[in-house]
């Protein structure tokens, strides 16, 4: 499978501020996978050590942090020397080997000609500890779920092809829109799970699809109560079983901790959400009181939704139908699915998680982002609709540059209005440049 991530890896290897790079990310999401071809296409050779089967290895990282006699010792162990520029090495589930993530920094400052890659389960929750990583001493990458584009690589070439080809508005193309849309609605149901999508091609199979949805949310429930460490296990599972509920409320609605419990409290609650969000499994959106730039400086933050990081998994989650999804917009949680499916293309293009606005009863702006000193409002809708109150009313006020709506009408730019189709949500920033 194609990953976009890919190029970041190689600019990574390039990097004369290279340092250990640690893959961020939540269980499931290739990050194993993606080390291991990025080792095959970028490198003569490579080790990979995980830490969670040889304990062999734990003990060469328990004994020293000298990362010379690491290496010789690991060269001796696989009987062939690791050379440095040309062997990656690679050290996955690190999180099982707390002075393997400690003796990153002694390879950054003595042995940085060595490459070394890193990844783990929930291992966000361990660098959200500053005493847990040696602080800037690596580089951090995120990995999310396959976007809409990267499943496209895999399901449909001709259809890859003028996606990843789409620089600005010229060159959208209407004879496509009705085959892209269905591809789209089809993501909604599959998702970007990297297991998922191969599943589809593979078989296309649905009842397989909805079989590993439901094993990684099982797997993603079990880790709650082995990796949790001093955050309470049950109320990590409560949050994370109220997410789909909450965001089945409506619009201007933020997170209730009395959804979760009727006496629960927000400082009940607090690690177990930062140790979802920490993990990768959620993702939280902030509110800001002013759309205005630097965004960072107006965010409230105990006013904020929570998202999964994949919108096939809200599908299964919610117990939505295949067939309601291909064929129905009649439904309002569509609206929520199409919200966490623009999130999580919008994720990888983005240096920090976009903001919403809500500004009064009824009135918010789903997504707000910055792009250097411009402030972008954008407006979800999952069907054709676009009367939209509260958007209308945020431009007649704050008369944006740009205004982007998103739904499954075709790419119109109308002045300061752009209508983007939901498929390209990942396209926005291309889409929106002046042509």
């Amino acid at each position: 499978m194609k990953r976009k991530v890919m190029d970041e890896l190689m600019a990574w290897k390039a990097s004369a501020r290279r340092k250990p790079l640690v893959l961020k990310g939540a269980r499931q999401v290739g990050k194993t996978w993606l080390m291991n071809e990025f080792a095959g296409k970028a490198y003569d050779d490579s080790i990979y050590i995980s830490f969670d089967k040889n304990d062999d290895v734990v003990r060469i990282f328990d004994e020293t942090k000298d990362p010379k006699l690491i290496i010789e010792r690991l060269s001796l162990i696989r009987g062939k020397t690791v050379l440095p520029e040309k062997t990656l090495i690679i050290l996955d589930e690190i999180q099982e080997c707390p002075n393997a993530l400690a003796s990153l920094k002694y390879f950054n400052e003595e042995a940085n000609e060595y490459h070394v890659i890193t990844a783990g389960s929930l291992l966000g929750t361990y660098l959200a500890k500053p005493t847990s990583y040696p602080v800037g001493k690596v580089n951090l990458l995120n990995i999310y779920p396959m976007t809409l584009e990267e499943y496209l690589a895999a399901v449909d070439s001709g259809m890859y092809q003028y996606y990843y080809g789409v620089k600005s508005g010229k060159d959208y193309v209407s004879a496509f829109h009705n085959r892209m849309t269905d591809h789209y609605k089809k993501y909604l149901i599959i998702g970007g799970m990297p297991e998922c999508v191969q599943s589809w091609v593979n078989s296309a199979d649905p009842e397989e699809i909805d079989v590993i949805q439901e094993e990684i949310i099982s797997l993603y429930e079990n880790n709650f109560t082995k990796h949790s460490d001093k955050v309470n296990s049950g109320r990590i599972l409560q949050v994370f079983r109220s997410i789909v509920p909450q965001l089945g409320k409506g619009n201007n609605e933020k997170f209730m901790y009395a959804a979760i419990a009727k006496s629960a409290r927000s400082k009940d609650f607090e690690d177990a959400i930062e140790w979802l969000v920490s993990s990768g499994i959620s993702h939280r959106i902030l509110n800001v009181s002013k759309p205005q730039y630097p965004l960072r400086a107006y965010e409230i933050l105990n006013y904020f939704k929570l998202f999964l990081l994949d919108v096939g998994l809200i599908k299964h989650i919610a117990q939505l139908t295949n067939k309601s999804i291909l064929l129905s917009d009649a439904f309002q949680f569509k609206g929520q699915l199409a919200e966490n499916y623009v999130l999580e293309q919008l994720l990888p293009l983005l240096d920090k998680p976009p903001n919403f606005y809500a500004y009064a009863q009824d009135r918010e702006i789903d997504f707000v982002l910055q792009r250097e000193e411009q402030i972008i409002p954008i407006e979800v809708k999952a069907g054709e609709k676009t009367k939209a109150v509260s958007f209308k009313s945020y431009i007649e006020k704050y008369k944006p540059e740009i205004s982007v709506r998103l739904n499954t009408k075709e790419y119109v730019k109308n002045g300061a209005i752009i209508n983007i189709p939901l498929y390209f949500a990942g396209k926005m920033f291309e889409l929106v440049s002046a042509d």
